[in-house]
Parts: C-alpha cells; structure tokens; sequence
C-alpha cells in the first residue's frame, strides 16, 4: 500500500485506512467528503479539527460494526474541502464537491466542521438534480434564526437557509431554541419531536409523516447527543439524546425512506479525551451499517 492510498490529503487519513486500502472511486458506495470550516462559533471552537480527528481514530475501529462489514461496500475518502476564503466560496466548494460525488454514483458522506457547512452540501445534491427530498435533524438547537450577530449564513441559521429552499425539514432533540425560532417553525411548517419528548419518553423509532418525501438527508450535530455521551462541541445542552436512541432513530428513518447522503457536524475533538474521537468514527460506521443492511 502506497503513502497516497493511506492519505487523502496530508494529515487527513482514509477512513478505516488501517483495514482497508483506499479503493478506486468507482468500486466505493460510501464517499467522504471532510469539511473543516469554522467561522461563525461564537461559544467553544475546534470544529475545524473535527474532521481530520474523526478519521484518525478510525483506524481504531473493528471492521465488523456489531452487525455487518459495511467497509466492505467501499469506502472512498477525499481531500478535504479548502475552506480558506469567505462563506460563500467555501459553500460553494462544498456544493461542487458534493455534486461531484452524487454525479459519480456515490453516497455522500459530509464530516463538519460547523453546522453550517450543511447548506453547501444540500446546494450540492440541488445542483446534481436530486428532487423531492427532505431533511432530518438531529440536533440541540433549531438552527431556524434569519441571522445570528449579523451573520445570514452561519451554524444558528443553517436550517433556516435550508428551509427557504422549500425542503421539507423534520427536527429531532431540539431543547434550545428562541421565540424567533418558535415562529419560524410555523411559517416554515417544520416537523419536529424535541428532546423532552424523546428523552422522556424513551423513544426510539417514529412515523415520518405521510406527507413527507421519501428521499431524506440525514444531518446530525454531535450536540443532539446529550453532553455525557459527547461534551466534545462547541455548545452542549444538557437532556440530549443517548447513543442506541440516535442510531435507532437514524435506522427507524432508514426503514422508512431512502436516505441520500449524512453528515456529522460541530465535534470538536478535546485534546486528551480520544474516546470521543473514537465514538465520532464509530457514529459514522455504525451509520452507514445501517444503510447497508436496509437500502442496499
């Protein structure tokens, strides 16, 4: 195995590299795409080291997930997305990436970076001519502002950007949000269960409503977790989701729908606490376990 195959880039390890070479793009199902951008933080930072931990400690992981071998499909990991330049460019870049992917037949997987890095990646799937698909959130926080300190596209208005694209968007372990954002629930007819619903009740799988397409996005911000499974982002809330809730709610949606593409954003590595790193890299393959047992 050359040095190239190990690499994406440098200081950016292929996924899982430790048991699988990286592959032609052409034989992978699942392409990762790291996004390190940060610039709209405005609590804890390191998102941007996000990416480049998460594939590190995958070479820590067992092939098998608990269940299947889902390396076995192809994993293809890419350079990660230059973020130098402003929001729009960056966004951009992600688009393209993005699109690049899906127009090669692959299966988009984003590492973030800031929540905000999702409005480049849904712009990609757009420009590649996916129609008709929703999204569902994982998430602390609504994302639903119009603008945060000034900032039209940053991690608190992601959601709200996405939302005037007049995609359907389905909200899970919300527990902070503001009256700005109550309202634009409604405008925006967002669905949502939060997370004093989910937690409290112990819930674990949930009906898509009848109405909503049956192409989803999946994104998930690691603050969705409660902080005792990953204190490890920017802006923790307390009453989060555990970790089989999270992985039974994404395969509850996985067995409803067909689910295009997944991210995972705002873990910002704690610099001597590699467990969290090794749970962001297990999150992703246990994710896509899933997709393999129920849609390929």
């Amino acid at each position: 195995m050359t040095d190239f195959d190990k690499e994406a880039a440098p200081g950016y390890p292929i996924f899982l590299g430790s048991e699988f070479e990286q592959p032609d793009e052409a034989n992978a199902y699942f392409h990762i795409l790291p996004i390190p951008y940060e610039a709209s933080t405005t609590y804890g930072e390191g998102t941007a080291s996000g990416p480049s931990s998460i594939l590190g400690a995958s070479w820590q992981l067992e092939t098998w997930d608990g269940k299947s071998i889902p390396g076995k499909r192809g994993i293809y990991t890419h350079p990660p997305i230059d973020c130098d330049g402003d929001t729009e460019t960056v966004l951009a870049r992600i688009s393209e990436g993005i699109k690049y992917i899906v127009d090669n037949d692959g299966f988009p997987v984003g590492l973030g970076g800031e929540h905000t890095v999702t409005y480049g990646i849904i712009s990609g799937l757009i420009e590649a001519g996916i129609e008709d698909f929703g999204i569902v959130q994982i998430d602390a926080h609504a994302d639903m502002r119009d603008s945060y300190k000034g900032n039209p596209h940053s991690h608190a208005t992601v959601m709200r950007r996405i939302a005037d694209l007049d995609i359907p968007i389905y909200q899970l372990g919300v527990r902070a949000l503001c009256e700005e954002e109550v309202q634009a629930r409604k405008i925006y007819n967002i669905e949502y269960l939060d997370a004093e619903v989910l937690v409290r009740k112990n819930i674990h799988k949930f009906d898509l409503p009848d109405d909503f397409p049956d192409k989803i996005f999946f994104t998930i911000d690691i603050d969705g977790f409660d902080p005792s499974v990953f204190p490890s982002t920017g802006t923790p809330v307390p009453g989060g989701l555990n970790w089989y809730q999270v992985l039974n709610l994404f395969e509850s949606v996985a067995q409803q729908a067909q689910i295009i593409g997944f991210d995972v954003m705002e873990f910002a590595p704690v610099r001597g606490f590699h467990a969290y790193e090794f749970s962001a890299a297990l999150l992703v393959y246990k994710m896509m376990g899933i997709i393999e047992r129920n849609q390929l």
